[in-house]
Formats: structure tokens, sequence, C-alpha cells
């Protein structure tokens, strides 16, 4: 039995040290671990995507269309693209601030955040939304988003992993003078 995670976003925003971390902390644990992810042009703003495979009996580290128990969204709209993969039931945890497109930005087209929003509330059964505007306001900085969602991930449920076994791994991975905000970003979620 497997957990299928998809985790979305654009360039910059820390979605592949996300899931390093959560394949990390898995493999710690003995869990078997599958990944596959696909970053583009993540260096100028574009999607990234990472699938996780926790877990035995998988033998591609691609999830299919309805597969995926749980979504991690850094960016509405990237959420909302990648939906077609969650299963009926799963969860999806996306962040509230939207990355504009630059398409946007020039007058091209529309990013209405308030439609997106609403269609993730209306689409997904298991829906939580992190308001990273604030929590970067609170915690002091925006690279932390990684982290935030992870926490907001484990307070779900669904990660099928604990608050101790991403520490563990973020103690391991990052520099220490980093930890002590990323472990106020893991833990945001619990003082809401």
């Amino acid at each position: 039995m497997s957990t299928n995670i998809i985790l979305c976003g654009v360039g910059g925003q820390g979605t592949i040290l996300a899931s390093k971390l959560i394949a990390a902390a898995a493999m710690k644990k003995g869990i078997m671990v599958r990944t596959a992810e696909t970053i583009g042009m993540a260096q100028r703003g574009g999607s990234v995507f990472s699938h996780l495979k926790l877990g035995s009996g998988s033998f591609s580290p691609l999830i299919g269309r309805g597969r995926a128990d749980l979504i991690i969204g850094f960016e509405p709209a990237e959420a909302v693209r990648q939906l077609p993969f969650l299963k009926k039931g799963g969860t999806v945890v996306v962040s509230s601030h939207p990355i504009f497109p630059v398409s946007a930005m020039i007058g091209d087209s529309v990013y209405d955040t308030a439609s997106v929003m609403s269609y993730l509330k209306e689409h997904t059964e298991h829906l939580t939304v992190v308001d990273s505007a604030r929590a970067a306001n609170e915690l002091g900085s925006a690279k932390v988003l990684n982290v935030l969602l992870l926490g907001a991930a484990v307070q779900t449920g669904h990660l099928g992993l604990s608050r101790q076994d991403l520490l563990e791994v973020i103690h391991e991975r990052m520099p220490e003078k980093f930890w002590e905000m990323n472990e106020k970003a893991l833990s945001f979620a619990d003082n809401r």
C-alpha cells in the first residue's frame, strides 16, 4: 500500500526541497520512496511539480489521474492544474497567495484569485488553505513556505509522516542558522 503525494508550485518556491524533505524523512523510517520531478522553466517562474509515492507495491514514480491522496499546492492555480490527479476523498493543502504569471502582469490575461480559490473549494472534499502571506509576515520570511505547507500537511494526518520526522531531516539537510525559523514554520498551523 502506498501514499501518493503531488507537490506543485512555480520555480523558486521550494517545491523540490519540500519533496526531498518528505522523501528523506520517509526513507529514514524505512519507507520505500519513488519520486519524479518536472521542473522545466522553474528558474524563470515556470510550473514545478513532484510526484512522490511512499510505501511498497509501486513500480513507477508517476501518479496516475485520480490516484493522488494528497496535493500540496504552493500556488493556487498550480493546485487547480493538478486536481485531475486527486482521488475522490483526497486532501489538498494550498497556499492562498498567488504568483501572478507574466501574462497577467502585462495585461494579456487575468488571474482571478477568488475564482481559483472558489474552484478549489467546490472540487475538493478536504481542503486546507494556508494564509502564507500572513504566515510569512509573522515568521519574518517567505522562504519558509515549503516547510509551512509541510507542517499544514502533517496536521491533516494525510502526509504519513510526523512533525518530528520532518524536523530530523531539516536538521540534517539545512544549515543550523535556518533551524529555528523552519521549526516555527513547521509548527505554525498549530497556533491557528
